[in-house]
């Protein structure tokens, strides 16, 4: 076989890497001292805007150091809007030049990697009419919704809502409309976690102040 002949065999391939894979890799080979947005963003390029959603969405669920949160929440709102209008992933400079350190997204990836495994085993294309142009905005609409609401300053209000994120982020990388209807499934969670939790802190103000005088 001739090297012209093996070109168009090896661009395929690396079409098809997985997710996960790409995520590792470029974990691995990031020169800098820090990951900035913006880094990510263009690592992303030529992927669905779902897998951007994804890496800002993910790190919310761990325990992760003070500030994380404020770096990742906008991207969120920024990327779900986007995706709503059916636009091509851009961010503004302020929230592109946002970073981490090198340690910290390396653990940020090396914690996903055992769920992303695990999700790619079991997502399939399938419910094709779930993933249309036209649901992908809808989509875009109920993430746009999550992301403000694990903006708000709730303890452990940003749990649930990431958790519906990183599923509606792989059933659209995935193409994948099962995964869509547990992706929404979750957002009804979410809303219902955080108007608990919301609900709890309102009775407990409530509560102080009316025993305080």
């Amino acid at each position: 076989m001739t090297a012209q002949d093996a070109e168009p065999m090896a661009a395929p391939a690396l079409a098809r890497r997985r997710f996960s894979e790409l995520l590792e890799q470029f974990a691995a080979d990031h020169p800098g001292e820090r990951v900035s947005v913006a880094d990510l963003l263009h690592a992303m390029e030529g992927r669905a805007i779902a897998a951007l959603l994804f890496i800002f969405a993910f790190p919310n669920i761990l325990p992760t150091p003070p500030g994380l949160a404020a770096v990742l929440g906008l991207p969120l709102i920024y990327l779900s809007f986007q995706l709503m209008l059916g636009r091509q992933p851009w961010l503004p400079r302020f929230i592109a030049d946002r970073s981490m350190t090198r340690e910290t997204f390396a653990m940020i990836v090396s914690r996903a990697m055992p769920v992303l495994n695990r999700a790619e085993r079991m997502l399939r294309q399938r419910w094709w009419p779930l993933v249309s142009p036209m649901m992908e905005r809808v989509l875009g609409g109920v993430c746009l919704a999550l992301a403000v609401l694990l903006s708000l300053p709730i303890p452990l209000g940003n749990l649930m809502p990431s958790v519906a994120i990183c599923v509606i982020a792989l059933a659209l990388l995935e193409r994948d409309g099962f995964w869509v209807v547990l992706g929404l499934a979750s957002t009804v969670a979410a809303f219902g976690w955080v108007g608990s939790i919301a609900y709890g802190l309102v009775k407990s103000v409530i509560f102080v102040v009316m025993n305080a005088f």
